[in-house]
Formats: structure tokens, sequence, C-alpha cells
């Protein structure tokens, strides 16, 4: 929640309008607003740091802002040692910003589109192999939480994000055609199938806990000892500590197994389109970054068992004499 001293703000004003236009005709969700809104708050508080903006400012200063001024804030970004993944959606956020301004008509035009995104290194979906994933929903400690063990199974039956996992209620779930609704990004639903280890623990979790409170989307699948519906932080811990609990000799977030989801089905003959739907990608483009994860793995395979291949000594150069 805004403090006074932010509501006093110059810049207030124009971080509501943006906001109440993500909102109605994007349909960002509440974590993406308050996200743009961090991200907005942040830059101006960059501005203001700089002497360009201050308590005074006005509708004329907001148009004045250049490519200048918002390079220099990423700049100050890198500085701080922000990763570029992070700095490329603090860019996007102003992009959004100066945009839906300028369809206003409160600014002329989107310096931020002047800007190009920092680079940075392009890497693969890390991932955790069968015998792995085995390994952690079938660990003896996990017997004594279901709902634990529950949430491990749906995460990787499904390939949800936490977020989404979190906000699944009863009602979302078809335990005849073992489906479930998920509510992604955007407000977008979409239905993914789960499997029978999936299911029969989500009936039994069900059948010992009747006593949910409902909220306003209905009653939670996941709750508290409050009986109240569990946070993302908490989906985030029960990961973490079911794998060192199991023995893993790395970090595992719920986002891993999410590419291990899709890792597996594509490597076991998955359609990519289908794996685009059940992930709820907009853009296939997001999807095909597991078919270099599953080519590397090819190349493994190749390197391994080609006769030809195992002929890592052989000198080339011999057939050339």
């Amino acid at each position: 929640m805004a403090s006074k001293e932010q509501d006093n703000l110059p810049e207030r004003s124009f971080i509501e309008l943006f906001l109440d236009h993500m909102t109605v005709e994007k349909n960002a969700s509440p974590n993406t607003l308050r996200a743009y809104a961090v991200d907005l708050r942040q830059f101006f508080a960059f501005l203001r740091e700089t002497g360009f903006w201050g308590d005074s400012s006005t509708q004329k200063k907001l148009a004045s802002i250049n490519s200048t001024q918002i390079r220099k804030f990423l700049v100050s970004l890198h500085k701080r040692r922000l990763a570029p993944g992070a700095i490329e959606r603090k860019l996007s956020t102003l992009r959004s910003f100066f945009q839906s301004l300028n369809l206003r008509g409160v600014v002329k035009s989107n310096p931020a589109r002047e800007v190009p995104a920092p680079s940075k290194p392009k890497t693969t979906p890390d991932f955790l192999t069968p015998d792995e994933v085995f390994a952690l929903l079938d660990a003896p400690s996990l017997k004594l939480n279901l709902r634990d063990k529950t949430i491990l199974e749906l995460l990787y039956a499904t390939g949800a994000r936490a977020s989404e996992v979190a906000s699944l209620s009863i009602q979302d779930i078809d335990f005849d055609r073992k489906l479930v609704t998920i509510h992604g990004k955007g407000g977008k639903d979409r239905v993914v199938p789960f499997g029978s280890r999936a299911g029969s623990l989500l009936l039994r979790l069900l059948e010992q806990n009747p006593q949910a409170k409902s909220d306003t989307h209905g009653t939670p699948v996941f709750f508290n000892r409050w009986q109240k519906r569990l946070s993302v932080r908490s989906i985030h811990s029960i990961v973490k500590a079911r794998a060192i609990s199991s023995g893993m000799d790395r970090p595992v977030a719920p986002h891993k197994l999410r590419h291990t989801f899709a890792t597996h089905l594509l490597d076991n003959g998955a359609d990519l389109r289908a794996i685009q739907e059940m992930l709820g990608h907009s853009n296939l483009s997001t999807t095909q970054k597991y078919t270099h994860v599953s080519l590397k793995r090819l190349m493994k395979v190749y390197d391994d068992a080609h006769p030809r291949a195992l002929l890592k000594k052989y000198d080339i150069k011999n057939d050339l004499k």
C-alpha cells in the first residue's frame, strides 16, 4: 500500500492512469500490476535523485523525458548488478507506460522505444532427470504430509506455476475426466490433464480436509493451518524443503518442475503445440526453448552410442595422409 508521501507525489496520477489502462484493457493480474507500480516508482525515484524530476513536476515535465534519462536509469540498474532479465523487464514496463500515455495524449512520443534491451546470455531451462523426479516425489519423508506430496505431484503432472497451484479451487478439478482448469497469467484459463497418481492424491487430500474456508475464488484445494488458501511463498518453501529432505544435491523450485514437465513430454514424443497449450504460452517461440534442451540430450545420446562418434581419439587427419 502506498504511503501518504507517495500519495502526494506528482507521478502518482500518471502511474494510476497507466495501471487503470492495464487493468481494463489488458486484464493484467494483481501481481503484474504490483510489479509495474514498483518499477515506475523506482524510475521516478531515480529521476528525482538526479534532479530531473521534482515534487512540483507537471505533465509538461513528463513529456520532456527522453531516451537519455531512460538509458541512465538502466545504467544505474546495471551498476547495482541487476540481472539483464530484470533490467529488460523494467524497460518493458517503461515502454508500456509511455505507450499508454501516448495513446491518451499525455505525451507525444514513447522515448523508451528508442532504448534497446540489454543483451543477456542465452540459457536453456534447467530440469530434473526422471530418476531425480521419482526420488523427489517418492521420498519417504513425503508420506508424513499428504498436502505437500500432492502439491509436488500436481506441479509435475500439469506444469503449472506455483501461483496457479495456489489459486486452485475445488471446482476447478474434474475428477471424472482427470482435468484441471488452471487460471493463468492475464486472466487466461486453460484446461490441463493430470495423471491417475495426482488424481488419487487429490481425492485423498479432499476427503481428509473438508473444512477449508472459502474465499473470493471458491474453496481452496491447498490451505494452511488456519484453513485459508496456501500462499505462493509457502509452495516455494515446501518444494525447497522436500528437495533437501529427499537428498537432492541442487536447489529445486516450482518452476524447475514446470521445465521438467515440458522437457519430459517433449523427450517422449509430445507435440510442441500441445505442450504450448498445457503451459499456457501465448507464443510458440516461448515453448520452443525446450527443443534446445532435447537436442542437447539427443546429441549426447548420439555421441555416447554411435560407433563412429565413439572414435573420439581418432585423428581425422590420418585419413588425409
